[in-house]
């Protein structure tokens, strides 16, 4: 690879070393040394000029904004009340439709992609599956972080705000605040599952754009679902959602500032390593590190 996927380059050959043994304990050991370096690779932090947010994104936070405020006073006490006189069928079918917001169905695949390219990532393999798969490792990477982190801050800031959910008390206030009480119950603001999807919608749109529209119909049924069980109001899906988009836009621009996986001049992403690549790396990859048949004892 060259020119822009120079940088799968240099993360393929930080995975250099003195060929070691196959087995389980060799590819743990690959994988810790290989994760080691791809966090130092990313880690520090980039220009600040990269991070700097355009003015339609300043805008539209703005505008996120002033539409979480405006949902408090004239919103959220209305949905609430929709949202008790919904029939049971109707709860009972967003109950099991929520569960679908929650990072477990993302961050559980792509960290163990992650883990098993990070294992088998390795000089014994050729150069061009080493820079395929590492090409992988890059953007199931970002997939990971961009998803992760924002839902990681809302679990510790939402728990901080202690905002009551519409279920709290004979009444909903949307006003109802305890800070940092620690209780699911008041953990309202932001909404976790609308930061999952959100945060999904741009990740996974940013490497496959042709998915972003089923991507943001999930986001906006997952939203949707949060105030039809009265797990949130508008206005925590609101916040939940800006702060999915803008997490997920700060790691895209962190990856774009050491052009992996996107360009750093226009944030479009550098073109994957095609199928036939892929199926030919990986296979190259199971034929040395396979299952290891045990030797028979010579009769």
């Amino acid at each position: 690879m060259t020119g822009p996927d120079a940088p799968f380059e240099d993360l393929a050959a930080a995975s250099g070393g003195s060929a070691a043994p196959r087995g389980l304990e060799f590819l743990a050991r690959n994988a810790a040394k290989n994760l080691e370096q791809w966090i130092a690779a990313i880690a520090p932090p980039p220009p600040a000029r990269m991070l700097r947010p355009p003015l339609p994104a300043i805008a539209g936070t703005i505008a996120a904004l002033a539409a979480i405020v405006a949902s408090m006073f004239y919103f959220d006490t209305a949905a609430s009340d929709w949202a008790r006189q919904e029939p049971s069928w109707f709860r009972e079918a967003f109950e099991r439709i929520t569960n679908f917001g929650l990072g477990g169905w993302f961050l559980f695949p792509f960290g163990f992609i992650i883990l098993f390219l990070a294992a088998v990532i390795s000089p014994e393999l050729s150069r061009r599956s080493r820079e395929v798969l590492t090409a992988l490792a890059v953007r199931f990477g970002f997939l990971f972080l961009a998803i992760g982190a924002p839902g990681l801050f809302v679990t510790i800031v939402k728990r901080m705000i202690g905002r009551a959910r519409p279920y709290v008390g004979s009444f909903d206030d949307p006003f109802a605040y305890m800070p940092f009480i620690w209780r699911p119950e008041y953990a309202s603001m932001p909404s976790g599952h609308a930061t999952n999807a959100a945060a999904a919608a741009i990740a996974i749109g940013a490497i496959w754009p042709r998915t972003r529209v089923v991507m943001w119909l999930y986001a906006f049924v997952i939203m949707f679902s949060r105030v039809a069980v009265l797990a949130h109001h508008p206005s925590d899906v609101i916040a939940g959602a800006l702060v999915g988009v803008a997490g997920a836009a700060l790691v895209r621009r962190w990856f774009a500032a050491r052009r992996l996986g996107f360009c750093g001049r226009d944030l479009r992403p550098y073109p994957g390593p095609s199928w036939p690549r892929i199926r030919a790396a990986l296979a190259e990859a199971f034929a040395k590190f396979g299952p290891i048949e045990p030797k028979r004892d010579a009769l």
